[in-house]
């Protein structure tokens, strides 16, 4: 029979209590939004979506159906609410958990895996994408079976893995590279032989949809808004993978000094035990390699495609979290410095946990009360017009009736990601211009988010178009402030 120590069940209770803490009230964002309305409109529909293919010969949706075939049949057993949809996160980052537990254990030992699971439990940035209705928790769940089912060399759970993670998310492959080149660097033939075995079947289990990537890989070449990135990204990934982000103004520095200091202990101690040939040195180094050879492929592949999302790292953080348990459980530091980093790690969990949990700002909002707050004094001949799919796609899944319509990104640019054949399939209403949205209106409720305000006046240094046009045309009766959103109320002038 089963039997779980009481460490293990207070682990889990501390990565539970973490994780479904302000899960109801926490404002979802479009990402959230997208996820669900896609996925509950069923398999068929998904697959539609996902593989239409858009005049510039790119898919509609840029990740494989993986996740949302995952969250539809979550919601059909749970429903569709956002406390239900994000506990399936949840329940993939203690999944996530348990194995970097089983990984730390089976390598090293009993009091390093209670380490790892500890940071696991609390780290933020895994917090953070447990809470998520995204596919991250479940890239990071997949991948760490990958990690252990390598580790105990059996292999054919190691191909179901490696497609299943392949099925997620694409960027799965900047994980995958690393592990499978591990016997090659360790010159361990007969492992390499067993693993390019295993990697031809996990592709063969891919390869109905692996026909489907160039259509995919077009979408990110054409339309995708990560920018290219710089070595700034260096200090960004330290931050979180020990603090996370975003941070307010005043706390990024400090947040980025324990960051440092606490991987700075960790790889000097980790130099030492090297240095010293303890037991475990090799080991450890392997999980270094884990937790920092994907994000600098990322990176380097980057340089030619822009696709450094820090969040599609949350597999390396894994093998992070069990790096850094090894570091201040195994290697030979004195007491006072590992009390010391100790205290590091703390501090810098409490600021990320923190900001985590209070943080409301762009790209949230009180999207359901917004939705209320216009209901109230909705008048017939009135319409509602959001300046960016950002702000409607959450207020469509609150109110499919009252939401009204958004103006779509400039054609071609960089942030034009929802495509018409996905608007249709979740029947949006879209116009193509403010000019096309207004006409006709009597009066109109304007949504638009004070960052978007912010960004063009510091870009252009001149009011954001959409308010300058309603300005033109219209009478501006009132605004209100809703956390970082903005609702003005205009009304038809006078002839």
């Amino acid at each position: 029979m089963l039997q779980i120590k009481n460490s293990t069940l207070i682990i889990i209770f501390l990565a539970l209590t973490l994780r479904l803490a302000g899960i109801a009230s926490r404002p979802i964002w479009y990402d959230e939004a997208f996820s669900i309305l896609l996925a509950e409109q069923g398999p068929s529909t998904i697959l539609a979506g996902t593989l239409s293919v858009d005049t510039d010969a790119s898919s509609a949706e840029e990740h494989p159906p993986g996740y949302y075939f995952t969250l539809w049949a979550w919601i059909k057993l749970f429903g569709n609410s956002v406390t239900s949809a994000r506990t399936a996160s949840v329940l993939a980052g203690v999944g996530t958990m348990g194995f970097v537990y089983l990984i730390a254990k089976q390598v090293f030992n009993e009091s390093t895996a209670q380490a790892a699971a500890i940071l696991m439990a609390a780290i933020p940035f895994q917090v953070h994408y447990s809470q998520e209705i995204r596919m991250y928790a479940f890239l990071a769940l997949w991948l760490s079976a990958v990690t252990y089912f390598y580790i105990k060399k059996q292999w054919i759970l190691f191909a179901v893995f490696a497609a299943l993670s392949q099925y997620t998310h694409n960027l799965a492959a900047i994980y995958l590279i690393p592990i499978a080149l591990t016997p090659l660097i360790q010159r361990d033939w007969k492992t390499l032989r067993s693993v390019t075995l295993a990697g031809f079947s996990a592709i063969i289990l891919y390869s109905p949809w692996l026909i489907q990537l160039p259509n995919q890989l077009a979408k990110v070449s054409n339309n995708f808004w990560v920018e290219k990135p710089g070595l700034e990204r260096i200090f960004t990934l330290l931050l979180y993978y020990v603090t996370n982000l975003p941070l307010p103004g005043l706390w990024l520095i400090p947040g980025l000094l324990l960051s440092t200091l606490v991987i700075t202990l960790a790889f000097y101690q980790t130099y030492t035990a090297f240095k010293q040939k303890l037991p475990d040195a090799n080991s450890s180094l392997w999980f270094l390699y884990l937790s920092f050879a994907p994000p600098i492929l990322l990176w380097l592949v980057s340089q030619i495609q822009p696709i450094y999302i820090e969040r599609a790292l949350l597999p390396s953080h894994a093998m992070f979290c069990i790096w850094l348990a090894w570091a201040f459980t195994q290697a030979k530091m004195p007491k006072p410095v590992k009390l010391f980093g100790l205290a590091l790690i703390l501090m810098s969990m409490g600021m990320g946990l923190y900001q985590h949990i209070s943080y409301t700002g762009f790209p949230y909002g009180p999207y359901a009360n917004l939705n209320e707050r216009i209901k109230n004094e909705f008048q017939a001949g009135d319409v509602i017009i959001h300046s960016s799919k950002l702000s409607y796609l959450p207020s469509f899944y609150f109110d499919r009736d009252l939401a009204g319509g958004f103006v779509i990104d400039p054609p071609g640019s960089n942030v034009d990601t929802l495509s018409p054949a996905t608007r249709n399939i979740l029947h949006l209403k879209d116009y193509e211009t403010i000019d096309d949205a207004s006409a006709n209106a009597s009066r109109i409720w304007f949504v638009i988010y004070q960052q978007s305000i912010d960004e063009f006046a510091s870009q252009e240094n001149s009011i954001h178009p959409h308010l300058q046009y309603l300005d033109d045309h219209f009478t501006l009766e009132k605004t209100e402030n809703w956390q970082d959103l903005r609702l003005y109320l205009y009304i038809g002038k006078t002839p």
